[in-house]
């Protein structure tokens, strides 16, 4: 945690070996099966109790939009958007700038924050908000898609903190943010 902010920011995400979150379409499949060939949720639920609210960005939660239960009840949504209408939205705040968002976050007393999407983590780790990383990668290359990492303007500093093989080849590491 930062002395300028009262919240840590996390990242939870699975990844193929290539790098890519979703396929070009925002296809998940490839993501899913395999997960469930792991035979485990994969650490996601401790993470997820450890979390009180999740930031995304539109491409992440509009299709979040079509699961049934919502995947983040309980829990406070931000979406950090330049194409959403402003306010709240059916399961989430819009907020149009990251200053913007920060502010309402500590305004809130938010704690702890998952953030999700690969733009918004981006975007997170030019402005040094990122804490810590857990990474499941899958075995799978896609050739193409929606990339996790590009350009942040900066080399980012890690420490490994652990590795966890689980089945099926999914491997997972967390890595502290220097």
């Amino acid at each position: 945690m930062t002395s300028d902010r009262p919240f840590t920011c996390s990242v939870f995400i699975g990844v193929s070996l290539d790098g890519f979150i979703a396929r070009a379409d925002g296809d998940l499949g490839w993501l899913t099966s395999r997960g469930e060939a792991a035979g485990d949720d994969l650490g996601y639920q401790e993470f997820s109790d450890g979390i009180d609210t999740v930031v995304m960005g539109r491409g992440t939660y509009e299709p979040g939009l079509s699961y049934d239960p919502w995947p983040h009840e309980g829990k406070h949504v931000a979406v950090l958007s330049t194409t959403l209408p402003p306010g709240p939205h059916p399961h989430a705040t819009v907020h149009r700038d990251l200053d913007d968002l920060l502010r309402d976050l500590t305004e809130r007393g938010t704690k702890s924050v998952y953030v999700d999407g690969g733009q918004v983590i981006r975007a997170f780790l030019r402005a040094g908000l990122i804490d810590e990383m857990t990474i499941t990668t899958v075995p799978v290359l896609l050739g193409e898609g929606l990339p996790l990492f590009g350009p942040i303007g900066r080399d980012v500093p890690l420490t490994h903190l652990s590795t966890k093989v689980f089945g099926a080849g999914v491997v997972q590491s967390t890595y502290a943010v220097e």
